[in-house]
C-alpha cells in the first residue's frame, strides 16, 4: 500500500484532472519503484492513449465528413447555376454575371453587352421529331454558342429555346462580330436520329450603360430581339429606345385582341366555293376579320401572328367556330340554304395539339343541330403534313365526328405525296400561287393538270383558290377540276350580304 503523503499521488490527482479537462496528450511520471501506485498509473497513461487515438479517429472522420459537405455544399450551388439540360449557367447565373460586368470597370470604347438569342420555329422541331430530338437539338445549340463567343464571355440557357450570352466589356464592333460568329454556327446543319435539319435564330443586343441594371439590359434585350424576329431568320437587332413605344403598341394591341374575342368584338366575312361543273354553290369559306375601335379593320395576317405569339390562337379559334356553324344554323332556318351548303373552318396547328378542340367541335355540332358534313375544317399545309402523332390522332377523331378536313395552301413547298396518301382528309386547297399566269402562259394548264393528277393519286379532290377571271375558271373547268373559290366569284362578305350573293351566282349559272 502507499501512504498519503506520496507525491505521486498528487501527481496522478492532477493527471486526471488533466485528462478530465481533454488534455489527452499529458502523460503522468512513473516512479523507479514500479509499485501498486505505478501501477495505476501506468494504467492510467494508457488509458489517455487510447483515448487519445480515439480522439483523434473521431476528429479525422469528422473532418472528412465535414469535407464532404463543403463539397456537396459547393456542387449544390454550382447546379442551382446551371442548366440541367445543356451544363450551360442559368438564368441566375446570367443575372449575377451581368451585374458584375455593370458594376466593373471597363475601358472608355467598351461597355457591357448582353445578347438575347431564341430559335426559329424551334416548335415545329419538338412538335414534328419529339422532345428527345428537340433536346438534342439545344445541347448542340448550347455547344456552338460556346464555340463562337469569347472565353470571357458566360453563356447561358433561360429555358426553353433561349439563350443569351454576357460580354463581360466589349465594344459594338466586338459584340455585333460575336453575336454574327453565333448566328453562323447555329444556321449550320444539325444532326438527329434519322434526318439533318436547320435551326435560325434571331438575336437582340443590348449594351450596358450608366445606371442600368441586369434587368433593364435582359428587357432591352429581349425587345430587341422580337424586332429581329420580326425581320425575319438569323437576324441581329440593336435595341433603340423607339422599339419600347413598338413594344408597348404591340402589347396593347394583345389587350384588345383578348377584349375583342371575348366580347365578340371580331366578325366574319364568307366567301363562295363553286362547284365548276354546275356552278352550284357548295359553301363558304368563313375568314375572320376584326374592326379596331381606333385602328379601323385590322386583317388577318396582322392580327393572327400575334394571337399565336400572345396564345390566344385556341380562343380565337373556338370564337370562329361557334360564331361560322352558328350562322350556318341561322342561314338553315332561313331557308338561304340546304342541308348540302358547307361551311369551311380555318384551324391551327395549336387546335391539332388539344383533344379538348374534338370536344369543342361535337358540342358546337350538338348544340346548333348542323349536320357535321357541312362542317370543312382547314389546316394549313405546314401543319398538317409536319404534325406529329397527336396531330394524327385528334386529326382522325374528327373524321370519326363526320366533319369534312381540307388542306389549305396546297402547294407552298411542305408537300409529301406519299405522307398526303395516308392522311385522313378529304381535299386539298391548291394555293393561289399555282393559278398565276393561268390563261396567259400557255405552259401553265399543264401545271394545272399534273398537280391535279397528283391530288387525285392520293385520292382525293382539289378546290382551286385565287380564281380572278372567267377564262380562268373556265380553263379549270375544261381540265376537270372540281370546285374553286375566288374574286371572280366574289369577295369575301358580311353574312348579311351572303343570300344577295348566292342569288346572283345561282342565277349567272342558269344562263
Amino acid at each position: 500500500m502507499f501512504s498519503d503523503d506520496d507525491p505521486r499521488l498528487s501527481r496522478l490527482l492532477e493527471g486526471i484532472v488533466r485528462l478530465a479537462s481533454g488534455d489527452l496528450s499529458s502523460r503522468i511520471e512513473v516512479s523507479p519503484a514500479r509499485d501498486d501506485l505505478d501501477a495505476i498509473i501506468m494504467g492510467t497513461n494508457l488509458l489517455a492513449e487510447d483515448l487519445q487515438i480515439i480522439y483523434e479517429e473521431l476528429e479525422q472522420r469528422v473532418q472528412v465528413r465535414t469535407q464532404m459537405l463543403h463539397e456537396a455544399h459547393l456542387k449544390m450551388q454550382a447546379m442551382a447555376m446551371q442548366d440541367p439540360l445543356t451544363r450551360l449557367a442559368n438564368r441566375s447565373a446570367l443575372l449575377e454575371a451581368l451585374r458584375s460586368a455593370i458594376d466593373a470597370e471597363a475601358p472608355d470604347d467598351e461597355a457591357p453587352v448582353l445578347l438575347l438569342m431564341d430559335l426559329d420555329g424551334f416548335k415545329t422541331i419538338n412538335d414534328s421529331l419529339g422532345h428527345s430530338a428537340g433536346d438534342q437539338v439545344l445541347v448542340t445549340v448550347g455547344e456552338r454558342i460556346r464555340r463562337a463567343v469569347r472565353t470571357s464571355d458566360v453563356v447561358a440557357r433561360l429555358g426553353g429555346d433561349e439563350f443569351a450570352i454576357v460580354m463581360p466589356a466589349a465594344s459594338p464592333d466586338q459584340a455585333d462580330i460575336v453575336a454574327h460568329r453565333i448566328l453562323a454556327e447555329v444556321g449550320e446543319p444539325i444532326e438527329v436520329p434519322g434526318r439533318s435539319i436547320r435551326c435560325g435564330a434571331s438575336i437582340g443586343l443590348s449594351i450596358g450603360g450608366s445606371g442600368q441594371s441586369p434587368e433593364d439590359m435582359l428587357m432591352e434585350a429581349d425587345v430587341a430581339m422580337y424586332a429581329s424576329k420580326a425581320e425575319g431568320q438569323n437576324r441581329l437587332h440593336r435595341f433603340e429606345p423607339g422599339l419600347l413605344l413598338v413594344r408597348r403598341l404591340r402589347s396593347q394591341l394583345v389587350e384588345d385582341l383578348r377584349g375583342a374575342i371575348r366580347n365578340s368584338g371580331l366578325e366574319l366575312a364568307y366567301q363562295p366555293v363553286v362547284e365548276l361543273a354546275t356552278g352550284r354553290i357548295e359553301g363558304v369559306e368563313a375568314l375572320v376579320r376584326w374592326h379596331h375601335p381606333e385602328r379601323g379593320i385590322i386583317m388577318p395576317d396582322e392580327f393572327i401572328p400575334v394571337a399565336e405569339e400572345a396564345g390566344l390562337i385556341s380562343e380565337l379559334g373556338l370564337w370562329v367556330l361557334h360564331a361560322a356553324v352558328h350562322q350556318l344554323r341561322d342561314w338553315q332556318a332561313e331557308s338561304v340554304v340546304d342541308s348540302r351548303f358547307s361551311v369551311r373552318i380555318n384551324i391551327s396547328a395549336t387546335d391539332l395539339q388539344s383533344l379538348q378542340f374534338i370536344e369543342d367541335v361535337r358540342e358546337v355540332l350538338k348544340e346548333t343541330g348542323v349536320l357535321p358534313s357541312q362542317v370543312v375544317l382547314e389546316l394549313t399545309e405546314a401543319a398538317i403534313v409536319r404534325g406529329n402523332e397527336l396531330d394524327r390522332y385528334s386529326l382522325g377523331g374528327l373524321r370519326g365526328l363526320g366533319v369534312g378536313l381540307e388542306i389549305d395552301d396546297f402547294g407552298t413547298g411542305y408537300s409529301s405525296i406519299s405522307y398526303l396518301r395516308r392522311l385522313p382528309v378529304d381535299r386539298v386547297k391548291v394555293d393561289r400561287s399555282l393559278l398565276v399566269g393561268l390563261g396567259d402562259d400557255p405552259t401553265q394548264p399543264a401545271l394545272v393538270a399534273a398537280v391535279l393528277q397528283l391530288v387525285r393519286a392520293c385520292g382525293l379532290e382539289a378546290v382551286w383558290e385565287g380564281v380572278e377571271t372567267a377564262e380562268q375558271a373556265g380553263m379549270l373547268r375544261e381540265l376537270g377540276c372540281l370546285s374553286a373559290q375566288g374574286y371572280y366569284f366574289s369577295r369575301p362578305v358580311p353574312p348579311e350580304q351572303v343570300p344577295e350573293v348566292l342569288a346572283s351566282l345561282a342565277e349567272r349559272a342558269s344562263q
